[in-house]
């Protein structure tokens, strides 16, 4: 089954911690994977950053809004157990507890509204999805903004001359530690210009190997196939060569992406959205508007066990 909402775990949550003894976090994390049946693979699932499992977040999401409400109590770190008011609301046996459910509580209502001074003093709610914790749908916003980027920078790449793309290919393997200085990978390129090849770049600062560069500033319409894949390898083995990178503004067939040289030729290939993921990564033509760090309690700090 798919892995419960944070709110779908409130209940089953706090009746865990209805035997009134100090529990884990982990343990908590534990029981509501057995509880949810979650498979291995669910429980290792993470959040779109990366950072921690999607149970973990969400059953950490659901602990933090019942100590703001007051339904349990940090015991130290990592560790909770229910309170006297967490016990009455068991006793009432409710059928659901979610957010909304949580908002009769005053310590609730005032953790979940922020006093904006900018708005004559007024409160504002915060507005979430029902459904996911504030850092998975932080998450979820950042990438639907790099994805929008993305599609900007394709678009504004395939409307200039293939020369510049082919620049911007250097330009972008120099800045990921490839071909040493800018200077000495714009001389690799266009050296050869035949066969197949695009250019040539030094694998590393000192030179000791070579990468093979192809660059088909396609747009998404005309995807790349396994036959110009296969070209390009023969193109490598012309030239002795056993390493490329085919990068494309466009897409790679299912065929292409599913071919393997037979000989010891390694290549890689990157289709546009990867070329315009690398490009937000390493900040090649987009700038920098905003920065936001997203922090957590330091316990090491203050010293608790």
């Amino acid at each position: 089954m798919a892995i419960p909402d944070y709110q779908t775990l409130m209940l089953p949550l706090l009746k865990f911690a209805g035997d009134k003894e100090e529990h884990a976090t982990k343990d908590a994390v534990n029981y509501l994977s057995n509880v949810f049946g979650l498979t291995d693979e669910e429980r290792e699932e993470v959040i779109p950053s990366g950072k921690e499992p999607v149970v973990r977040n969400r059953t950490g999401w659901a602990i933090t809004y019942f100590k703001k409400a007051q339904l349990l109590e940090a015991t130290r770190r990592a560790h909770f157990k229910i309170t006297p008011r967490g016990l009455d609301i068991l006793a009432s046996k409710p059928d659901k507890i979610s957010s909304n459910f949580l908002l009769q509580f005053p310590e609730f209502r005032d953790f979940k509204s922020i006093d904006n001074t900018r708005a004559a003093g007024e409160a504002v709610s915060i507005n979430e999805d029902a459904d996911k914790t504030p850092e998975e749908a932080m998450d979820i916003a950042y990438l639907s903004i790099r994805k929008a980027l993305a599609q900007e920078l394709l678009i504004k790449i395939q409307s200039l001359p293939p020369s510049f793309f082919e620049k911007l290919v250097v330009e972008l393997l120099v800045k990921m530690g490839y071909g040493g200085s800018l200077r000495d990978a714009g001389k690799a390129l266009g050296k050869s210009g035949d066969g197949g090849i695009d250019g040539i770049i030094k694998e590393d600062k000192l030179g000791l190997d070579a990468i093979y560069i192809q660059a088909k500033r396609w747009n998404e319409n005309n995807p790349v196939g396994r036959p110009d894949v296969q070209a390009f390898v023969g193109a490598l083995a012309m030239h002795g060569a056993k390493k490329g990178v085919f990068i494309t503004t466009s897409r790679f067939t299912t065929e292409a992406q599913a071919y393997t040289p037979r000989n010891e030729t390694k290549i890689v290939l990157i289709d546009g959205e990867q070329l315009a993921q690398y490009m937000i990564d390493y900040n090649l033509g987009v700038t920098p508007v905003s920065k936001y760090e997203v922090k957590r309690l330091d316990i090491d700090y203050f010293g608790e066990e």
